[in-house]
């Protein structure tokens, strides 16, 4: 269109209201979160943040799940710690929370197998007296599998080599 200049609105920070009202930010989550996106650089974000979080709880997952990482990030570092601590020993009431807090253990319980289940095997390994070279070591280090690594230990047992025990065809 001839002579059309489009002049998009600008919202600049000073025309963010700074959200520290836990009522206000359950009434209107959005501007809690825009409020921390605007002002938690500064030293209020701790406050907004403490305002912002239990309002974002009572959100559906996926946008519970957007504006966590929103508010987190729009922090300065003194306030991502003080949300830290706040949120130290505390009890997550939301599902989403939950799941995301059980799937976190799960995951530590499987690494924590996988750390467990090579260990054991190197010490099989070097009490049978065979020799594993740094390749066949970074091959079982990279192991993510903790039932390929329960099985390795089991041949290592009584293998004569170790390749009697890394050869497995499943």
């Amino acid at each position: 269109m001839p002579g059309f200049v489009l002049r998009p609105p600008v919202l600049r920070r000073s025309n963010v209201p700074v959200v520290t009202d836990p009522a206000e930010a359950v009434r209107r989550p959005e501007l809690g979160v825009l409020s921390a996106m605007a002002h938690g650089e500064t030293e209020q974000g701790a406050t907004i943040a403490s305002a912002v979080l239990p309002a974002i709880e009572g959100l559906d997952d996926e946008r519970a799940r957007l504006y966590y990482d929103l508010l987190y990030n729009s922090l300065n570092e003194a306030a991502r710690r003080a949300l830290e601590a706040m949120m130290k020993g505390y009890e997550y009431q939301s599902d989403f929370a939950k799941k995301y807090v059980a799937q976190g253990r799960d995951e530590g319980r499987i690494e924590g197998r996988v750390e467990e289940a090579v260990r054991a095997l190197l010490s099989v390994l070097r009490a049978r007296g065979i020799a594993v070279p740094d390749a066949a070591r970074e091959r079982i280090v990279a192991q993510k599998d903790p039932e390929r690594l329960e099985r390795w230990i089991e041949k290592a047992v009584t293998a004569a080599a170790l390749a009697d025990v890394l050869d497995d065809p499943s």
